[in-house]
């Protein structure tokens, strides 16, 4: 067993990374999928669940935009915007590779220590603040999770297919 203990960097950039480096293996297969079924693509990225929830290229924004603005409010930083217009399969794999970089562009000593960092947001009902370490398991991951399950059972129920493993990753 490890001694090591489980930092806040630990707990965020290596996770947002695999988990939107396996969106990535997962578009590509729903990409994959459309063309070999020749399914216009536009109809898998613009398919939702349920007619009031996101289509998958929405999900994808917000997964995105999830990570992305979670490392920054953790580091105390700004983070850069998007304009959310993607719709194809390699405009969404390329705002994938846009979140990848800027997160991997951070390092340890940006996000260690911010447990008690006071992280301030924007929400419907007016700004909210959060601890660093409350904002990160309380808010980001399970908001990132959801998006990307979101993603995945989108495409799953499309008949693309993918697994478990699609979605977790090998280890």
């Amino acid at each position: 067993m490890s001694s090591k203990s489980l930092t806040m960097y630990g707990a965020s950039i290596p996770v947002f990374v695999r988990v939107l480096t396996n969106l990535k293996g997962i578009l590509a297969k729903g990409s994959a999928h459309a063309e070999t079924r020749k399914i216009d693509p536009l109809v898998l990225t613009g398919s939702r669940l349920y007619p009031d929830m996101f289509a998958l290229n929405r999900q994808i924004q917000i997964a995105c935009d999830t990570a992305k603005n979670s490392a920054a409010r953790l580091a105390g930083v700004e983070a850069p915007k998007h304009e959310d217009t993607e719709r194809t399969f390699p405009e969404l794999q390329a705002r994938l590779d846009k979140a990848l970089e800027y997160l991997r562009s951070f390092e340890r000593e940006q996000i260690d220590g911010s447990e008690e960092r006071p992280v301030k947001m924007p929400s419907p009902g007016g700004e909210v603040t959060f601890r660093g370490e409350d904002y990160l398991l309380y808010f980001a991951l399970p908001n990132l999770f959801f998006h990307a399950t979101t993603a995945y059972n989108i495409l799953r129920h499309d008949g693309v297919e993918v697994g478990k493993m699609d979605f977790l990753g090998r280890p």
